[in-house]
Formats: C-alpha cells, structure tokens, sequence
C-alpha cells in the first residue's frame, strides 16, 4: 500500500506511483436499524408518490432509503440484503429517522413488512 508520505518521497524521485484518484473508492460502515416502509398512506401519512427530495417513489427503479438529515440526498448507501446489495440514494426523510436509523423503500405494504426491522452494517459512499 502506498501512503501519502511515501507517495510524496516517490514522486519527488521521479518515480511513477499510484494516486489517490487510481484508489478503489472507500466506503465507511455504519451499524444502523433499518427498518422499511411503503408509499401507502399507513406508511407515509400521504399517496402522492413524492419524496422528500421532490423525486418520485419510482426513481432509481423504486429501490432509494429515507434518512436522517446528517446523510444528504443523493449520498449512496450500501444495505445488505436490500437492491442486489448495490448502492441506493437517500431520496427521503422521516419523522422517526434519526441517527443510526434507516427506511428502505419497497412498492407494496406486503414487502415492507416482510423486511421488519433489521440491525445492519450499511456502507455509506461518500
């Protein structure tokens, strides 16, 4: 592994090094209790479809989180077990999300009561 101060020494001897940008992106886990929810109006409180980012419940194919507000929109999260394991948005925000908790979204009640309430290491990509 190349550190920064190694990196610094190489190239000042005009050896060619790996930078930071060539680095594989690095997440941070985060044990978090996510739980799920539906756009029904038991769920959501309202049937309009729309998230708190103004972005429909339809974007990114129905597969985005509702977060705290330290976790910007947009910021990607990995959640196993949820989306094929591949990173999804925060597109949301909800009253009981605070801290280290999460909403994953699913389509129908059915599906979000299926997934309950969940401890899990969750990658956020910054």
């Amino acid at each position: 592994m190349v550190t920064r101060k190694l990196l610094v020494v190489l190239l000042a001897c005009g050896t060619a090094a790996a930078t930071d940008a060539d680095a594989p992106p690095q997440g941070q886990a985060r044990r978090m209790l996510v739980t799920a929810y539906c756009p029904c109006k038991q769920c959501c409180g309202k049937e309009d479809g729309i998230t708190a980012s103004g972005k429909s419940v339809k974007t990114n194919g129905g597969r985005f989180v509702a977060a705290d507000p330290t976790l910007p929109f947009h910021t990607k999260l990995t959640i196993p077990g949820y989306a094929d394991d591949q990173p999804v948005p925060v597109l949301d925000r909800g009253g009981a999300i605070k801290g280290n908790r999460l909403d994953v979204f699913f389509p129908t009640h059915k599906q979000a009561r299926q997934w309950g309430k969940q401890w899990v290491d969750v990658t956020v990509w910054e």
